[in-house]
C-alpha cells in the first residue's frame, strides 16, 4: 500500500522537515507511558503548555528531559534490584522514550516531579508579524 502524503497541496511548499517529524512521532508512539498535554491560561506571559506523564515508580534519577535539536525527549530507565525475589510481578521494571516535536520558538522552562506525575512546562512567544513588500522587476 502507498503512502500519500499529508502536506502534498502544492500551495505548501517547503512543509518536507514537517512531513518527515510527523512520520518520527507516529512510528515512536508506543502509548507507555500515558500523557496529558494542556493549555495553561496565564496573564503575564504568552501562551503556555503543560506536558503531565504518569510515571509512577520512576524517581527523579531514572528520568531525563532533554531537549536535542528540535526535540524535547523524556526517558525513563528502571535498573533491577539484585536480591529481590518477587513472588508474583505484576509491576514491570520498564524503560520508556517519549519524543514531543517543537515549533519554532517554543521553550521548555521547567520539570517537576510530584505525587508520580512528570509536569514539563512549555511557552511558545507571541510570534512577530512581520510584512516585507517585495520589488517587482520589469524587462525594461
Amino acid at each position: 500500500m502507498s503512502r500519500i502524503p499529508s502536506l502534498s497541496s502544492p500551495f505548501l511548499l517547503g512543509f518536507d522537515e514537517v512531513e518527515r517529524a510527523l512520520d518520527r512521532v507516529m512510528k515512536g508512539s508506543d502509548g507507555y507511558p500515558p500523557y496529558n498535554i494542556e493549555r495553561v491560561a496565564t496573564a503575564e506571559q504568552p501562551e503556555k503548555l503543560r506536558i503531565t506523564l504518569a510515571v509512577a515508580g520512576f524517581t527523579r534519577e531514572q528520568l531525563e528531559v532533554t531537549v536535542e535539536e528540535k526535540e524535547l525527549v523524556i526517558r525513563g530507565r528502571q535498573s533491577e534490584e539484585p536480591g529481590r525475589v518477587f513472588l508474583h510481578r505484576g509491576i514491570a521494571a520498564r524503560q520508556f522514550q517519549r519524543v514531543f516535536v517543537l515549533a519554532e520558538g517554543m521553550r521548555v522552562i521547567g520539570a517537576e516531579l510530584k505525587n508520580g506525575l512528570l509536569c514539563v512546562e512549555l511557552v511558545r512567544p507571541e510570534p512577530e508579524r512581520v510584512v516585507r513588500r517585495i520589488t517587482i522587476a520589469t524587462d525594461e
